[in-house]
């Protein structure tokens, strides 16, 4: 590729990939005819007369079509296939100007017919020439594993001057899903937030809520769902507290109890959805989600059973009985 217009995208190699291609193919052999302008002059024909006589010639032009059922079949006129086959007859190609009807050679009006290589398919992408850079990785390889170990030296090339290296394929789609959820996170957390102040009628046990929620995970679904879940668990061990509370227990029984009670139901919970996802684990689409699944919801039911009675306890002051 060259021009400023050109850039590369979709570098996705690995050091152990093979099969590296690009888009755009191999070039063809192409017969170019070589337009003599002061002769053509004369001869009242231009580039658009030559590229028309060529163009009916060999890929001939549709002249009507023909129905066969539910089926048109367009009608093409062309040369028969012997003289298309036959580049040397290309000099005495009939060329008719188009203010004229007498044709003359195609010779009288070119230097000759010269061959060249070509890329038969251009591709660009906002409008600028680009080429894409793929391969095929080893199986069992995920993509962030082979990105990661890329990644460094692609950013330490130094393209030349009006090219740009962009990352396309599997990682551009998930960039821009991740973006396109960003939008509905807030509103969202701002709802989750109004109803838990809504249902406690206070402020603590927001903070105690969303601090034992796990968050960093790999999978965005995956965490939008398990925060979730996290919250619920914290609302209902929460409830429960306030429910000891009320049936007239000291504080410090009330979180101890609840926290017991809900010990069962929470794990058990949990247990049932982390061997769920275990057959997705065979599925490469997948993986990536049932791991994140499995080893955070795991991390977060320890996490709220052991973080929100501890930060109850210590945002309420809570302290222990004496035996």
């Amino acid at each position: 590729a060259a021009g400023k217009s050109r850039r590369f995208r979709g570098l996705i190699c690995h050091r152990r990939s093979h099969e590296r291609e690009t888009n755009w193919r191999q070039r063809v052999l192409t017969v170019v005819p070589q337009y003599n302008q002061d002769r053509a002059r004369w001869a009242n024909v231009v580039r658009e007369d030559i590229a028309n006589t060529t163009k009916r010639a060999f890929d001939g032009r549709v002249v009507g079509l023909y129905r066969e059922q539910e089926d048109l079949i367009p009608i093409v006129l062309r040369h028969v296939d012997e003289e298309r086959q036959n580049v040397s007859g290309l000099d005495i190609l009939q060329v008719r100007p188009a203010p004229s009807t007498h044709p003359i050679p195609l010779a009288q009006v070119t230097n000759g017919v010269a061959t060249g290589w070509e890329d038969p398919i251009i591709f660009r992408r906002d409008r600028r020439r680009t080429i894409v850079v793929q391969s095929n990785p080893i199986s069992g390889v995920t993509l962030p594993a082979l990105r990661a170990e890329v990644v460094d030296q692609f950013a330490a090339i130094d393209p030349p001057p009006g090219y740009t290296m962009e990352w396309g394929g599997e990682h551009e789609s998930s960039t821009k899903a991740q973006a396109s959820l960003i939008p509905g996170v807030v509103p969202a957390a701002a709802i989750v937030l109004l109803t838990i102040v809504a249902l406690f009628n206070a402020y603590r046990p927001p903070i105690i809520i969303l601090v034992g929620t796990p968050f960093g995970f790999v999978a965005l679904l995956a965490a939008m769902s398990l925060a979730g879940m996290m919250i619920k668990n914290a609302i209902v061990l929460l409830d429960e507290i306030n429910a000891n509370l009320g049936a007239d227990k000291n504080p410090y029984d009330a979180v101890l109890d609840a926290a017991v009670s809900r010990l069962r139901p929470v794990v058990l919970a949990a247990a049932t959805t982390v061997l769920g996802v275990v057959p997705l684990l065979q599925d490469v689409f997948w993986i990536g989600m049932a791991v994140t699944i499995m080893a955070d919801l795991t991390f977060g039911t320890v996490l709220t059973m052991i973080l929100v009675p501890v930060l109850y306890a210590i945002l309420y002051r809570v302290r222990a009985t004496a035996a």
